[in-house]
Parts: C-alpha cells; structure tokens; sequence
C-alpha cells in the first residue's frame, strides 16, 4: 500500500525580513485532517501560510501543497484552497452574498453556481437569515462567519484559518470551533488551523505543527504528542504559621530533580515524570517536610503547552 501524500509538505522552509529571521529552516509534513498550527504571536505561523498560499516565495527551501508548488503553480493551487485571513479586510457596503459570491467566481467558479454556493455556505455557518446583510453591520462573530463561509464556497480541498476565534467571546469561540470541526468532518475538507490559544487545538485537531520563533517544536499527531499520564497536579493550602511552605514544596521537589511547573505565590503545580505513582509519593513527602496542606492532587495529562516548556527547557 502507497503511503498517502502529505497535503502540506515543506524542506528546510527559511523566511529571512532584513535581520528577521521569520521561519528558520523549517521541515514538516502536514497529513490529512485538521491541523493546529500553533505558537505565540510572532513565531511564524502567518509567514508559512503566506508561504503555502504561494503570496510569498521562501528565502531558503520548499514547499508543496496538494502535490503543486505554489510559486509555479499558484493560480491551480489557489482554485482548490480556501483562506480565512485574520485582518477584517471587508467591504463595509457589499452584501455578505455578494462578498462570497464574488470571491468564489475569483477562485474560477461560474457566477450561476457561485450564487447557490454562496448562499448554501451562508446557511451552513449560520447566516442564512443574514446573508444579505451589508458587512458593515455585522458583529465581530458574524464577520468571523462569513470569512469561514468564504472560504468554503468554492468547494475546496484545503482550507487555511488564521486566528479564526480572534475576538470572540467564550460561546462565540465554541460555536467556531465545533463549526470547523463539522465542516472538515462531513465535507472531507482538510485544514490548517492557526492559533495562539493551545486549548482551542487541543479540543478540535488531529494533528498538531508548533512553532516558536520561526523554529518547529514539534509535528505529528495530537494523540501522540499530548494526552499521556507524565505526572501530578498539586493543588495546596498554605498555613498561615508556615509562610513560604508552598514555595519550599516546589524547592525540594526541583532539588529531588524533578520537572515543577510552578510560578512563586500559586497554589497550583505541575510535577512532571515517567510514573505518576512516584512523582505522587514525591511530593506527598516534600509537603509533609514544608509544613503545606493538600488541597488536591492528581495524575496529570501532558498538554501541548508542554512541548513549548521543554523547547525552553
């Protein structure tokens, strides 16, 4: 059996800005599914879709994206891939089914058909009562919508989001991420999902890239990266005739040469280890020696912001 083609592929990707080095010889294979892009701010991941998208063409290195290289074959690879950018970038005036409409046919859709796409693309993101709406009385959620709405009316095969939860409130964001998640699973559409928010990707992605500073932390599936028992979550009490003792907690278990995720003056801690029954037997006897009291304490999943805590590490 012939292993299946990576949707995104890129080798030794370097995006250099004068003295900015944006993307540091990147290397990555991105499979099907929904895909998390992940980093804080400034850690490259809009460079790289500038890059996938062929908008940009890479210092060093390249890429391929459904099997075409986007510098060469940019408008062919453009009729089969939607983007969601993260700037509001709108027509105040237009229509939000004129705006989908009109974006379709750029992709190369007959202006009949792009009509009935764009409207059955609002309905399916929940403005189908809005759709005639002028976008520049939509709110910060329904203009999210249709961003995602135009994005998928061309029927593509890839679909690139850019911060699309950016100003959301905390129901907004579910209903987003429920929304892409339904969209790659009934239409088959694959995505590359940019967040800062690790949380967002945790709950809705298959597969995960990380970037930090322009440099990959880690690639593969989100299952096998995240998601195992490494260690304990401690939550404490302080007595009030023993200050410091949580503080101490976190100091023995570190000189006993443990991994404590602990900021000073937190109750909270994270003790991280191959066997979750001896980190437990650990930190119950660094809080008998402290003087601190047990609030809570349990095993402990790994979580993406893991993989960022040992990069620095």
């Amino acid at each position: 059996m012939m292993a299946p083609v990576s949707v995104i592929s890129a080798s030794g990707v370097s995006m250099v800005f004068g003295n900015n080095r944006a993307l540091d010889s990147l290397s990555l294979e991105v499979p099907s599914g929904v895909t998390g892009l992940v980093g804080a701010n400034g850690s490259g991941k809009t460079t790289l879709m500038s890059i996938v998208l062929g908008l940009r063409a890479p210092t060093t290195g390249s890429v391929s994206v459904l099997g075409l290289d986007p510098l060469r074959q940019g408008a062919e690879l453009r009729a089969n891939v939607g983007y969601g950018p993260e700037r509001n970038v709108f027509p105040d005036d237009m229509p939000a089914s004129d705006f989908v409409k009109h974006l379709a046919e750029v992709r190369g859709m007959p202006r009949s058909e792009a009509r009935t796409r764009a409207s059955d693309a609002l309905w399916l993101v929940g403005l189908g009562e809005e759709r005639f709406r002028a976008l520049g009385t939509m709110s910060t959620g329904q203009r999210q919508r249709v961003k995602l709405a135009q994005a998928i009316a061309a029927d593509p095969s890839l679909v690139l989001l850019d911060e699309p939860t950016d100003g959301l409130d905390p129901v907004q964001r579910d209903e987003m991420l429920i929304l892409i998640r339904q969209i790659s699973t009934d239409y088959s559409i694959d995505v590359m999902l940019s967040s800062h928010l690790l949380e967002e990707v945790e709950r809705i992605c298959d597969n995960v890239v990380a970037l930090d500073a322009g440099r990959l932390v880690a690639q593969g599936r989100l299952d096998e990266l995240v998601g195992d028992v490494e260690g304990v979550t401690v939550e404490l009490a302080e007595i009030p005739d023993v200050p410091g003792s949580i503080d101490a907690v976190a100091a023995r278990l570190r000189a006993a040469g443990l991994d404590v995720q602990h900021d000073p003056g937190f109750t909270r801690m994270d003790v991280l280890g191959a066997s979750a029954d001896d980190i437990a037997d650990a930190v119950r006897d660094a809080i008998a020696d402290s003087g601190a009291r047990t609030r809570r304490i349990e095993q402990r999943r790994r979580k993406l912001e893991d993989l960022f805590h040992a990069a620095k590490s």
